[in-house]
């Protein structure tokens, strides 16, 4: 049983392009371990501040410059292009704004989006519309070239196929059936995302007097034991929510979109590399309109920001935006299978995987060991459940982002998340269960 294991250990490190000495069985480098992430492009939308005075303009600011310089999330391929953050208010028209709130009015209910994310999902679309934002990410999967001559560097790099052999495959015509390009396609072009992040920055005091008036104008029709006691309530969630400012960031996500049929007319009418250059094929590519991205949903997440407490306001600020961020995307991969990511096994003797605090992690929650192996019958790579394990509450990594710019804040001297189970072995992955 234990050569066997072996056996699928070894088959793993070599289906990734990587062998690694038996001897790390026990203990892998985490950053360095060959495994096939999803890829993620991110885009801020840029909004004014909600309250115009020059403290809290300055403020926003603070929190739009913070989510600039935060950590790219690790877990994902970067799939950045140049363009990373635009206007809302230059991609929104009043006619289109009207037309979609008349179309969400008429939604079933439970499936309503609110006015004011409607207004920004108009802007959304526009925005990847006019920056033909699909079609650059396919390019960029390619490594496109301005003269439109394309090659398979990135999905070499990224997922460790033989890319002098796929290019032949392209180049011979005889598209359908060749397993390595379809493989590609499903474990890497497919699993493209793009995740469109708007911040808010608000004094918490405001809305928190809305509420309470809301409250007392509600109360007022009651009878008096009943006004008393709503009035009461009202007065203690004011007194708990009056003080500081709330970060906020609402999440759009979008998938690329990447089938056989796609596939199958890029490679047989616009591929061309570099000896095969063909206006023609450029052209086609360049006006095509079969490239697009699906929208999937989108979450919300706030976090409290307290000025004052010790710390320089735009640490504070910083620290509390990265942060706040890291919440939105652990909401999105819970709350859709395909943008969770995989984590590979640091080490077996304890368990440890590095994700922690900052993707969400608390003692109890399952993860299933995965096995990547290839199916000789189909020519694709699968993920087999092994196992499931749980992560230890007394060992849990803060990871979260600190000023000092490391993912780790913590003190106990973790370099990862423990995790109690049994037939785990390193560079194996780990993906969260519901």
């Amino acid at each position: 049983m234990k050569n066997l294991m072996k056996l699928n250990v070894l088959i793993f490190i070599l289906v990734v392009g990587n062998v690694l000495p038996m001897s790390a069985q026990k203990k892998v480098d985490a950053d360095v371990i060959p495994y096939r992430r999803s890829s993620l492009h991110t885009i801020m939308i840029e909004t004014d501040a909600v309250f115009t005075d020059e403290a809290d303009v300055l403020l926003n600011e603070m929190v739009m410059s913070s989510y600039k310089i935060a950590p790219f999330p690790s877990k994902y391929n970067d799939h950045r292009l140049p363009i990373t953050n635009f206007r809302a208010l230059d991609f929104m028209s009043k006619e289109a704004i009207k037309e979609a709130k008349k179309e969400n009015k008429s939604k079933e209910k439970g499936n309503k989006q609110r006015g004011k994310d409607v207004k920004f999902l108009i802007a959304i679309d526009k925005f990847i519309d006019e920056g033909d934002v699909a079609r650059q990410m396919v390019g960029k999967w390619f490594n496109r070239q301005e003269d439109g001559a394309f090659d398979m560097s990135v999905i070499h790099d990224r997922g460790s196929y033989d890319a002098t052999q796929m290019e032949a495959q392209i180049a011979s015509g005889s598209i359908r059936g060749l397993t390595s390009l379809k493989d590609a396609g499903e474990e890497l072009i497919k699993n493209t995302f793009v995740v469109i992040n708007k911040m808010s920055f608000v004094k918490n005091e405001p809305i928190a007097l809305i509420i309470k008036e809301t409250a007392y104008a509600v109360a007022s029709g009651l009878p008096d034991m009943a006004r008393m006691i709503t009035e009461a309530a009202a007065n203690a969630t004011y007194l708990a929510t009056k003080d500081g400012y709330s970060v906020w960031t609402v999440s759009f996500l979008y998938q690329l979109e990447w089938n056989d049929d796609i596939a199958n007319e890029f490679y047989m009418n616009m591929w061309m590399d570099k000896s095969s250059i063909d206006e023609e094929r450029k052209n086609l590519f360049e006006t095509s309109d079969i490239f697009k991205l699906n929208y999937l949903g989108y979450e919300k997440a706030k976090s409290l920001v307290l000025i004052g407490v010790g710390k320089e306001t735009h640490e504070i600020i910083q620290v509390a935006t990265i942060r706040n961020v890291d919440k939105v995307y652990t909401k999105l991969q819970k709350s859709h299978e395909v943008f969770k990511t995989k984590t590979p096994v640091y080490s077996v003797d304890p368990i440890v995987a590095k994700i922690g605090m900052k993707e969400g992690i608390s003692g109890g929650d399952k993860f299933d060991v995965l096995e990547m192996v290839y199916n000789q019958k189909t020519g694709l790579t699968e993920y087999k459940v092994v196992t499931t394990i749980k992560a230890d509450k007394k060992f849990i990594w803060d990871n979260r982002y600190n000023m000092e710019g490391a993912e780790s804040s913590d003190k106990s001297k973790l370099n990862g998340t423990q995790f109690k189970g049994k037939k785990v072995m390193a560079g194996m992955l780990l993906r969260q269960v519901k």
